[in-house]
């Protein structure tokens, strides 16, 4: 497997954590037993589900700000757990660059989304990584 395929598999596990209410232990556990990953994969994926969770709100304050004429909750779900997932990597996860988050995120929201959200998404996420580097 890849990084890749660990990215969609945290996407699709953060996206269902919105619709269930068994504790995310339990989900997770679930989840890779249906959805098998490697063991480096699995690091990966727990990383970014872990990260996403703990610091969600942190992640929606720096991205929310570029939602022209949106708000946060009128975004499709998949869109907002793909912003969130490239926005953690994009402040944390020092080993990503944000041009390859950026492109990740844009493929998977070429993915599991609509064609308007692509546009958007990468244009959120390029406002968010010159900000961030203005910022080092």
């Amino acid at each position: 497997m890849s990084r890749r395929e660990a990215r969609d598999a945290a996407l699709a596990f953060l996206f269902q954590l919105d619709f269930r209410s068994e504790p995310v232990s339990e989900q997770r556990d679930l989840y890779l037993q249906n959805h098998p990953l490697d063991e480096a994969d699995i690091d990966f994926f727990d990383t970014l589900v872990q990260g996403v969770c703990e610091k969600k709100d942190e992640i929606d304050e720096v991205y929310a700000k570029y939602l022209k004429d949106w708000k946060q909750d009128r975004l499709p779900k998949v869109d907002v757990v793909i912003l969130r997932i490239s926005v953690y990597e994009m402040l944390y996860m020092k080993d990503v660059p944000t041009n390859v988050s950026i492109s990740e995120a844009v493929i998977l929201t070429k993915k599991y989304s609509s064609e308007d959200s692509k546009g958007y998404i990468n244009a959120v996420l390029g406002k968010v990584g010159k900000e961030l580097e203005s910022n080092e």
